[in-house]
């Protein structure tokens, strides 16, 4: 039996120690990759079949530590899947870098499912206003709309569950939620009707677009377009909002970016475009030191209409991208709270299991050369947030820009 300061291995440790050190060395690759190394060297290395014997005396140090932990620790071990896991977090962590993460595969397929911008469910957007009231907005095209839910609706009960004012909003999301074809019963109050009504609607798939946008009723002449992520259609989207809204008789534009987290890089190239005639848009510094300029085409969309961006602390990637394009042109106006600081590229490496790899490739710098990653964009007008306000339902920033629209004349 060894003793505390020995180092055994019988056969069914070392079997276990190889295949572990097979999944290792092939996660590790993604961090090697930029040094040249090829997968099928990197495992030969590990069991011994190669010349390079420096890359597996570095690595025996953590063997020989995880066999300490293997034959001492009081605890449940954890599985190989966990621990393989663990490593790779671990590995990426070194890299100081927040946004080269690794992701387990459940998480992967919801990130998948985001961007895709569908999920099960019966398309609504639910609200709560000060005094409690749940509010429901039915998403065009829809199972809700479809079966009858009103913009404005109030909703009282979910499946004969009723609301209470201690109810909140994510709980009554994960009741109205559900596998898709089965039903769900939404008790409801609609805006002309004085007695409550029983509305069933068939759970499906849920497209959700990225963009809203209406005229607002304090100021026909202002459009208000919310852009809640940056999608493959969100340029088209865009471009269908600030139509509408010219026809309906908009002569200013508030592009609503908040707790926007960002997407695809080319979306907002595209939504960018709609604002700008020509000229750069964002600059793509990469790893190599070389540098890609993507470019706005000629003609713009909105042209002649006053435009204010509205940004915060959730106003990231993408999002910022397109705040920092129209700042630096001077073609619009940023009003709100500084926002994320999120400038960079990650490309994504889906592995075999259904988990990926996030790894950072290169980082964004708007026309006049800002750097967005870990600085930031500086609103125009900053607006701080009042709790009073807060508590309200009172949009601060919102009203700020209507302010400023009206006093351009």
């Amino acid at each position: 039996m060894a003793g505390p300061g020995c180092f055994a291995e019988g056969p069914m440790r070392s079997n276990k120690r190889d295949l572990l050190a097979i999944v290792m060395v092939v996660l590790l690759v993604l961090l090697s990759f930029g040094a040249g190394f090829l997968v099928n060297e990197l495992v030969e290395t590990r069991l011994g079949r190669s010349s390079n014997s420096d890359f597996d005396d570095e690595f025996a140090v953590f063997w020989e530590a995880w066999d300490r932990v293997d034959e001492n620790f009081i605890g449940e071990m954890p599985s190989g899947q966990e621990v393989t896991y663990g490593a790779a977090r671990g590995s990426l962590s070194v890299l100081e870098d927040p946004y080269t993460i690794f992701v387990e595969p459940i998480a992967r397929e919801e990130e998948r499912q985001r961007l895709r911008g569908n999920f099960g469910g019966v398309g609504i957007e639910l609200t709560r206003d000060e005094d409690g009231v749940f509010i429901l907005e039915p998403i065009p095209g829809n199972p809700a709309e479809e079966a009858g839910i009103l913009s404005g609706d109030i909703l009282l009960a979910v499946d004969g569950q009723e609301l209470t004012p201690e109810t909140t909003v994510q709980e009554v999301a994960e009741l109205v939620r559900g596998e898709q074809g089965t039903e769900v019963i939404l008790t409801v109050l609609h805006r002309d009707s004085e007695q409550p009504s029983d509305v069933t609607i068939t759970r499906a798939t849920i497209l959700m677009p990225s963009v809203t946008y209406r005229l607002l009723p304090e100021d026909e002449t202002i459009g208000f377009v919310r852009l809640t992520r940056f999608t493959g259609e969100s340029g088209k989207e865009i471009e269908e909002a600030v139509v509408s809204l010219r026809e309906d008789g908009a002569e200013h534009l508030i592009l609503d970016l908040r707790q926007n987290g960002g997407g695809l890089r080319d979306a907002a190239v595209d939504v960018s475009d709609h604002f700008l005639d020509g000229g750069t848009v964002v600059f793509q510094a990469n790893k190599d030191g070389a540098e890609e300029e993507y470019s706005a085409a000629k003609g713009e969309l909105a042209e002649g209409m006053t435009v204010v961006v509205l940004i915060d602390e959730g106003t990231a990637s993408a999002a910022e991208i397109v705040a920092g394009a129209l700042k630096d042109r001077d073609r619009a106006t940023l009003i709100g709270r500084p926002t994320f600081g999120k400038g960079s590229v990650q490309l994504v490496f889906d592995l075999s299991d259904g988990s990926s790899v996030h790894v950072t490739s290169a980082r964004w710098l708007t026309p006049n050369r800002t750097q967005l990653d870990q600085e930031g964009l500086q609103p125009d007008i900053v607006v701080e947030l009042t709790q009073e306000a807060i508590d309200s339902g009172i949009d601060e920033v919102l009203e700020r820009a209507v302010a400023f629209i009206s006093q351009q004349g």
